[in-house]
């Protein structure tokens, strides 16, 4: 790591840090072995344990790097395999902590929660899609994106309902979206997460894919070989909130490192997690580079940013009191919003073929509008409105729905200010809220004409289009994270109806 890299890492304008932190296998002096490196300013002593030396937390110090706050040691003979974790020592009141590696490109499968020394090489084979993706993805083009959970698409009943691995979902996934006529997947979080119900969106793994399908190199074979068969791939990423698992960035290094010190900013009510603290450099850098990475390492074509309401507003989901007000006095997150801003503008600029898509649920203008003229940059924003008034309409029996015309008309209002998804996403199947085929009304012939009146209305609409994984079929129960999707229900002319419509 040159000083170059630390400066620009401190000044929060790092996008590829991940080159120099974590762990990285390579040769010096013609001796193979792993460099280590990692964060902790507040850390009083630093040390790698693993499998190499029985996790003895005294074995392998680490060495601070000057003032940076960056702690370094190369490990001869250390390769690709091997279990490790960093052992922090802090200087506030002798917090001691065992962490995984923030900048770890694998983890150990959950709900071990080690990280793995790995190297990323591959063999790319979708030379053809990258060259035309900018065609593909432009907001001239036709984009229908099939919203897929992995480990829930498709299971094995025979194997005590075990999950597809990447490999064996990427044949399985390509055909039938090539047959659908889908012209990308976006895959609900991939990056590491301890817990499975939360669908990926606590992610402690920012640069890493979850193990519970395989290694980084098996997922880069899913994107591959769905680039091969014409069809993007969009990843949703997580950048307002992570997770407060012991071994994850939460108290770091014995101090609110990654989060926000103050809970009004760095707590999130709801989810109980931490809030990155997006004033922070070093956390950009950390954020700036993950997002980068995907499109860097894994060909991603797209990032789907969760939860952008959240970042956005100081008072989201807090009572009076619970919130400070900005500098100004108002209620916007400043902080976050130039953060957003140099997102956009670092991804476009060294990813001029892709897209960012915003989950942003309030009226905030221009989401989708370049940063030089006062917008976020994205490219989509989500139509949460539209979702919410069209269901909101066919909920309603026919003979009441001349009285919520309204809910129908009321997005032309609209419709044109932003470049829109409008998305019916895995959000409208979930705690209770029924299948789509389920909110509708009537009897069982009349709840699938609807839903084909639903998709057909959706697809005439102005705006790309997104479905969550079951609708195109007429997925009869609410969607579960730990089943596979009812499969045989295609055996119903009903649902293969819906499905070729």
């Amino acid at each position: 790591m040159t000083d170059q890299d630390i400066y620009l890492f401190n000044e929060g304008n790092h996008y590829r840090i991940y080159d120099k932190l974590g762990a990285h296998p390579y040769r010096v002096n013609g001796e193979i072995g792993t460099s280590f490196s990692v964060w902790a300013p507040n850390a009083r002593q630093v040390s790698v344990m693993g499998s190499f030396n029985r996790w003895n937390p005294d074995s392998h110090p680490l060495r601070a790097r000057a003032s940076s706050g960056i702690w370094e040691g190369f490990l001869p003979g250390l390769n690709k395999g091997a279990l490790y974790k960093f052992h922090i020592v802090s200087h506030n009141q002798g917090y001691v902590g065992d962490k995984a590696d923030p900048f770890g490109v694998f983890h150990e499968n959950p709900p071990r929660t080690a990280s793995v020394v790995w190297d990323l090489a591959y063999e790319w084979n979708d030379w053809e899609w990258m060259v035309q993706r900018p065609e593909g993805s432009s907001l001239q083009a036709p984009i229908s994106i099939y919203e897929v959970h992995l480990g829930s698409w498709m299971r094995i009943p025979e194997e005590h309902n075990r999950s597809l691995n990447y490999r064996e979902l990427a044949p399985r996934l390509a055909e039938y979206v090539k047959r659908m006529q889908f012209t990308h997947v976006e895959l609900l979080p991939v990056m590491e997460h301890p817990f499975y119900g939360s669908w990926g969106y606590q992610t402690t793994g920012y640069f890493a894919p979850t193990s519970r399908y395989g290694t980084p190199q098996d997922f880069m074979f899913l994107v591959d070989y769905l680039h091969q068969n014409g069809i993007g791939v969009i990843l949703d990423w997580v950048p307002s909130h992570f997770p407060s698992d012991a071994h994850g960035l939460a108290y770091f290094d014995g101090t609110h490192l990654f989060e926000h010190a103050d809970v009004r900013k760095g707590f999130h009510p709801d989810w109980k997690t931490y809030i990155f603290n997006y004033g922070r450099n070093e956390v950009r850098s950390f954020l700036l580079s993950s997002a980068m990475f995907w499109l860097d390492k894994y060909h991603a074509d797209g990032l789907r940013v969760d939860a952008v309401a959240s970042m956005l507003y100081l008072d989201y989901s807090r009572k009076h009191g619970e919130w400070i007000p900005n500098k100004y006095g108002g209620r916007e997150n400043l902080e976050a919003i130039d953060f957003l801003r140099q997102f956009n503008l670092a991804v476009y600029k060294e990813h001029p073929g892709i897209q960012t898509y915003a989950e942003e649920s309030t009226a905030w203008p221009m989401v989708s509008r370049p940063t030089y003229i006062g917008g976020l940059g994205f490219g989509m924003k989500w139509d949460m409105g539209w979702m919410h008034d069209t269901l909101l309409y066919f909920s309603h029996d026919p003979i009441h729905r001349r009285y919520h015309h309204n809910t129908l008309t009321f997005r032309m209002l609209y419709g044109f200010t932003e470049n829109f998804v409008l998305p019916l996403s895995h959000d409208e199947v979930v705690h209770g809220k029924g299948s789509l085929l389920n909110k509708m009304p009537g009897d069982e012939w009349q709840r699938f004409a609807n839903l084909r009146l639903l998709f057909g209305y959706m697809y005439a609409q102005p705006g790309k289009k997104l479905l969550f994984m079951g609708d195109e079929f007429g997925q009869g129960r609410e969607w579960g994270h730990d089943r596979s999707l009812d499969w045989h229900l295609l055996g119903s002319p009903l649902n293969r109806g819906v499905q070729s419509w």
